[in-house]
């Protein structure tokens, strides 16, 4: 494998933006630390392209994903375009489940961190009323128990009967899932749910009782922050921080 920037046949300026968006996002997880090394995927439906997604380069670190390395697949996971690299096949199953089905996830981002993993092998997983940052995903988290390594088209199905309406995924004994409608959306979800299973690993790990809100303040709370969490509110604005980060550590991933 020679990293590089192949290059590419003229595409339309939605791609261009799309892709973009994809490489700032594995850049932004690399800078969270919420990768595992080579492994785990972000996927991005391509605009205008029916059944056509974008895909890291399997066997390159995302903090070295740029827009132009990104590999075009199909909906089965074949490449259909003339980049040389490999996608891994296991990693796609779980996206192209929920990509096919539902063409509001647009975007769909798995990780295996450490705070992630240990949350989806609890028995009670995501506590959503310990705090402030957990209430948010008050009554919107699914949950998918392990079948093994995602190789089996057949639990395409499964999984997307699992997740339902919301757009965050506990997969069990594995590790989070989360979908939407754009890069900002999905990542926002994926960035505070990873805080909300950090926050409830060290509230665990401390021994005490855990004082939780009632259910009447946890749906209130909940409905605060979907108030809240659009492109032109909060959730635009954190995206352009984001990005700000990232130009100031290399803006090199648009390349």
């Amino acid at each position: 494998m020679s990293l590089h920037h192949p290059r590419r046949a003229p595409m339309s300026a939605a791609e261009r933006e799309t892709r973009i968006a994809l490489a700032a996002c594995y850049r932004l997880a690399a800078y969270y630390r919420m990768t595992d090394l080579i492994y785990t995927h972000i996927t991005a439906r391509v605009p205008g392209e029916e059944g056509r997604f974008l895909i890291n380069p399997y066997g390159w670190r995302w903090e070295e994903i740029t827009a132009s390395s990104l590999v075009k697949i199909d909906v089965e996971g074949n490449k259909v375009d003339d980049s040389p690299e490999r996608v891994n096949p296991a990693g796609f199953t779980i996206h192209s489940a929920i990509h096919r089905a539902s063409h509001g996830a647009a975007w769909v981002m798995h990780t295996h961190t450490r705070a992630g993993i240990t949350v989806c092998s609890m028995e009670a997983g995501l506590e959503t009323r310990l705090n402030q940052i957990s209430l948010q995903f008050h009554d919107r988290v699914s949950y998918h128990d392990y079948e093994g390594i995602a190789l089996n088209l057949e639990e395409r199905e499964r999984i997307v009967a699992s997740l339902g309406d919301n757009s965050v995924l506990l997969l069990r004994n594995h590790g989070l899932l989360t979908t939407g409608a754009s890069a900002a959306e999905m990542f926002n979800n994926m960035f505070y749910l990873e805080r909300a299973c950090e926050l409830q690993v060290a509230a665990q790990s401390t021994g005490q009782p855990l004082r939780r809100v009632s259910e009447e303040v946890a749906r209130h709370v909940a409905r605060q922050y979907a108030a809240a969490n659009h492109e032109d509110g909060d959730l635009g604005l954190e995206w352009a921080a984001h990005l700000r980060t990232l130009k100031a550590l290399d803006p090199g991933y648009k390349a």
